[in-house]
């Protein structure tokens, strides 16, 4: 028999998803994260750049990331996010190389979702396959962490498309009402982005682990991490611009920062999909069902 939520219960979930965080050693595996993270950026950003920006154009795809970049790790890290962008596909090479260059982008592009999809199988307690199917299961993860790619990049597009349409209006009523309602119109960008939040991780939720999880616990687990996510965003760009901790590594103070912003929203991620697991757990959403 499926259970429903009461707020009472509330104070019991938090407990017990904090356990279980703290039990699976969320550090490392945020660490770890972090780390593919550096590795999968560059050809990340190739790949989204040419998704998006073949739509809405590259130039004002690399400016809004840049922007965003920039409030949440400073203008530094931006910049030197910045050359990564930088076009360098003008020069003559053979097919053979074209391929293997490809190749090389799509491996390196899923390494972060293909480590979250290992992380997320930890937490759900799935049961590692024979090692005899061990490559089979390794090609189907990244195929399915490269359509988490797509699934951004479609986001992204999206997000860009409203931005615009938004702003298109306030510069058209700007000159017929007061000021103070354009206050609406930066809370409906707001709850746009945080609408987006929401359905990221929600198909992460649901489709990254192995095993199949019910839509009701990823509903409940993914606005709770989108809220938390938006809270923490706010906190750690306050906490590099006051602290400023990549300035003790010099020049290597850009990645440290990317490193830590990736490390911090990962123990994030991890709650809210411990958070799922334990209501699912709690509710008895297993035992229902699958649709």
């Amino acid at each position: 028999m499926t259970l429903k939520f009461k707020l009472k219960d509330l104070p019991k979930l938090f407990v017990k998803t904090t356990n279980n965080w703290f039990d699976s050693n969320p550090f490392e595996l945020s660490a770890v994260v972090a780390y593919y993270a550096i590795l999968s950026l560059p050809a990340l950003i190739v790949i989204i750049l040419n998704l998006v920006g073949n739509v809405w154009g590259r130039e004002i795809v690399q400016g809004e990331l840049l922007d965003e970049i920039s409030a949440a790790v400073g203008v530094q890290t931006a910049e030197s996010i910045r050359v990564m962008m930088l076009d360098r596909g003008d020069e003559s090479v053979s097919i053979f190389t074209t391929i293997i260059g490809f190749i090389t982008l799509i491996y390196g592009s899923t390494g972060v979702f293909y480590q979250l999809q290992s992380a997320f199988d930890k937490i759900w307690k799935v049961k590692e396959i024979d090692n005899a199917n061990g490559f089979v299961k390794m090609l189907l993860s990244r195929l399915k962490s490269f359509g988490f790619i797509l699934i951004i990049g479609f986001l992204l597009l999206i997000s860009f498309i409203f931005t615009s349409i938004i702003s298109a209006f306030s510069n058209r009523i700007e000159k017929f009402v007061p000021e103070s309602l354009f206050d609406y119109v930066y809370i409906i960008d707001f709850i746009i982005s945080i609408f987006f939040i929401y359905v990221l991780f929600a198909t992460m939720f649901k489709y990254l682990p192995t095993k199949s999880i019910r839509w009701r616990a990823v509903r409940i687990g993914a606005a709770l991490t989108a809220i938390l996510f938006v809270i923490g965003k706010y906190l750690m760009a306050w906490y590099f611009s006051e602290m400023d901790p990549g300035s003790t590594y010099g020049a290597a103070g850009s990645i440290i920062l990317i490193m830590l912003w990736v490390s911090y929203s990962s123990l994030i991620l991890f709650f809210g999909a411990h958070f799922t697991k334990v209501y699912s757990d709690m509710y008895l959403i297993e035992d229902e069902p699958i649709k």
